[in-house]
C-alpha cells in the first residue's frame, strides 16, 4: 500500500550499553571448539562481528522499548495522550500474556482510548507495524501512532553458550545455534503521524511485501535460543529479496542507483555483501552496525535509520530504502521520503 498523509514525526534509539566481545566468546568456547577442530573466528572473520551489545543488569523488552518510546515522543514534541495506536515489534517479550504493547503503554500513561498489541513477525515485524500504523493514519482513524521495539538477547547468550560448552556438544549443534552468538540488545521507537500535522516531516510513502513462508522451518527461535539454517536462510532469503525488489521497482518506481540510502536489516557481514551484490546496491548507500552491535532483530532498521539521522547522512528530498527479511520467510521493502 502506497500512502499520501503519512509522516514520521519523531525517531529514537538505544544502544544497549554492555559489549560483548567475539574474542570473549571465543575464549570461553575454546575448550568445544579445540574439541570439534574448529580453528576459524566464524563470529569474527566470517560473520564480520566483533562485538555485539547486551544490558546491564535485569533489562525487560518492555524496559527497552518504553526508554526509546519517551524519546521518539520527546523528538516528535507531542504529549503521550495524543497517540491513538502503540504496536510493540519486539521478538523478546516479557510474558506470553499480558502483551509486552500494554506493559509499554502502562508505563508511559497513555490513554484509554489509545489501542495496544504486539506484532510478531520475526525481524519484519518493526516495518509490519509502520504499515498497521500508516493504514490507520491514512483513513483518518488516528492522529499519532507510536511503534516500539525492545530486544533483550541476554538470556539467549548465556544459555546458548551453556548448551555449546558441554562435553557432549556437537559440530551440528555448533552449526545450528552459531547465528544465536551473533544477536545482538537495543532499542527503536518511531512516533508517525498524519503528514498534515507536520509539515516538513519526513514522509512514509509505504511499500511492498512478498512471502516464501515455505521455508519457515530454518529458523526457529525460542526466548533461550535458536537454531538456524545459516547456509539455506541465506540462499532462500536473497532469492526472495530479488523478487520484492523486482516489484519495488515497478510499484515504488526504485532502480539501484535511485536511492540515496539504503537502511538494511542487519545480520552479517556475509549476508549484507550477498544482499547488496543480488540487488545491485552500491555498499556506500548501506550502513553497517553488526560489526559492533550484532543482529538486533526488528529492532536494526529503525537503529540504523535513527544513527543516520543522527551522522547527519539524511538530507531533506533523500529517498531512504528500508528493506527487511524475517525467518518465514518474509520480505518487505519501504521507502521514506526526507
Amino acid at each position: 500500500m502506497l500512502f499520501q498523509h503519512v509522516a514520521i514525526a519523531g525517531l529514537a534509539h538505544i544502544d544497549a550499553p554492555r559489549r560483548l566481545s567475539s574474542v570473549e566468546i571465543n575464549a570461553r568456547l575454546k575448550p568445544t571448539l579445540d574439541r570439534l577442530g574448529i580453528r576459524a573466528d566464524v563470529f569474527g572473520d566470517v560473520a564480520g562481528v566483533h562485538e555485539r551489545r547486551l544490558w546491564d543488569g535485569d533489562m525487560n523488552a518492555s524496559d527497552a522499548a518504553t526508554l526509546a518510546a519517551v524519546k521518539a515522543l520527546a523528538d516528535a514534541g507531542i504529549d503521550p495522550d495524543k497517540v491513538g495506536l502503540l504496536v510493540n515489534t519486539s521478538v523478546s517479550r516479557d510474558y506470553l500474556e499480558p502483551s509486552t504493547a500494554s506493559i509499554v503503554s502502562g508505563n508511559l500513561g497513555l490513554s484509554e482510548d489509545c489501542q495496544n498489541f504486539d506484532v510478531a513477525n520475526a525481524c519484519l515485524a518493526f516495518i509490519n507495524g509502520m504499515d498497521i500504523a500508516s493504514r490507520m493514519i491514512e483513513r483518518g482513524e488516528i492522529d499519532y501512532a507510536l511503534v516500539v521495539d525492545g530486544e533483550t538477547a541476554d538470556l539467549a547468550y548465556e544459555k546458548t553458550l551453556e548448551r555449546m560448552m558441554r562435553a557432549d556438544s556437537t559440530a551440528e549443534d555448533f552449526r545450528n545455534e552459531l547465528a544465536t552468538l551473533t544477536l545482538g540488545s537495543g532499542a527503536a521507537a518511531m512516533v508517525m503521524a498524519r503528514a498534515e500535522l507536520v509539515p516538513g516531516a519526513p514522509r512514509y510513502r509505504g511499500g511492498v511485501t512478498r512471502a516464501a513462508t515455505q521455508w519457515n522451518k530454518l529458523c526457529r527461535g525460542n526466548i533461550d535460543g535458536m537454531v538456524t539454517d545459516t547456509r539455506m536462510l541465506l540462499l532462500e532469503g536473497v532469492k526472495l529479496a530479488q523478487k520484492t525488489f523486482q516489484v519495488a521497482t515497478t510499484k515504488l518506481g526504485w532502480a539501484a542507483d535511485g536511492l540515496d540510502e539504503y537502511v538494511i536489516h542487519q545480520v552479517s557481514k556475509v549476508h549484507t555483501a550477498a544482499f547488496t551484490k543480488a540487488m545491485g546496491i552500491d555498499p556506500r548507500k548501506v550502513l553497517t552496525i553488526f560489526g559492533e552491535h550484532g543482529n538486533i532483530g526488528p529492532a536494526s532498521v529503525p537503529i540504523v535509520l535513527s544513527k543516520l539521522r543522527e551522522m547527519g547522512r539524511l538530507q531533506k528530498g533523500h529517498r531512504i530504502g528500508l528493506l527487511g527479511i524475517g525467518s518465514g520467510l518474509n520480505c518487505s521493502m519501504a521507502e521514506v521520503v526526507w
